[in-house]
């Protein structure tokens, strides 16, 4: 039998993630930040190849994007009230951290499994900020996935995508719960 870590596990099966707009400061300092950074740079990664980077943005970027977006939103045809939520979501954080998929060319690891280990660092960049006691919240949005946006705001090169923006802060409510996924709706068990 192996070893069971049962406060692990206990997190995980209670995670929860926190609606970026009830997210404020204080905001992790740099030191907390690197020990989550280094938490999530330990995900998944076929190959050791590092097909993902990060983009530490603090408050003046934020402003700085949230006030791009409020520009730019229009022109692409955006709903009003959908770029004022989204431009106003980056306008009053204190924190975030874009993971950059940056896919590397190799023979042996398909594109397809760099990307997902793009996620798979999403997902631990989450969870550590949450483990370490902030409140966090994986998101991306239109400008995000707007490629003129991506490489003249987000800084992105042309071969890389935004796999998710993790706006970690203090929490100003208890998370809010939401209905769990049915496991047995989504398994399928192979006996042979």
């Amino acid at each position: 039998m192996p070893d069971r870590n049962q406060a692990v596990l206990d997190f995980l099966l209670t995670r929860k993630s926190y609606p970026a707009k009830m997210l404020s400061g204080p905001v992790p300092d740099d030191a907390a930040l690197r020990e989550m950074l280094t938490a999530a740079a330990r995900s998944p990664d076929h190959g050791k190849l590092e097909p993902w980077r990060f983009v530490v943005f603090r408050a003046a970027a934020l402003r700085r994007i949230g006030a791009a977006m409020a520009e730019v939103g229009p022109t692409l045809g955006v709903e009003p009230a959908k770029v004022e939520k989204s431009a106003g979501l980056y306008e009053s954080a204190g924190l975030a951290v874009m993971v950059v998929s940056a896919p590397v060319a190799s023979e042996k690891v398909p594109q397809s499994e760099q990307v997902l280990s793009a996620g798979a660092v999403c997902l631990a960049l989450v969870s550590a900020a949450s483990a370490a006691g902030w409140g966090a919240n994986w998101l991306s949005g239109w400008a995000s996935h707007d490629r003129g946006f991506a490489t003249s705001v987000l800084g992105l090169r042309a071969d890389e995508t935004v796999a998710g923006i993790i706006h970690i802060g203090t929490p100003t409510a208890p998370a809010p719960d939401r209905p769990r996924p049915d496991l047995d709706a989504l398994t399928t068990w192979v006996d042979r």
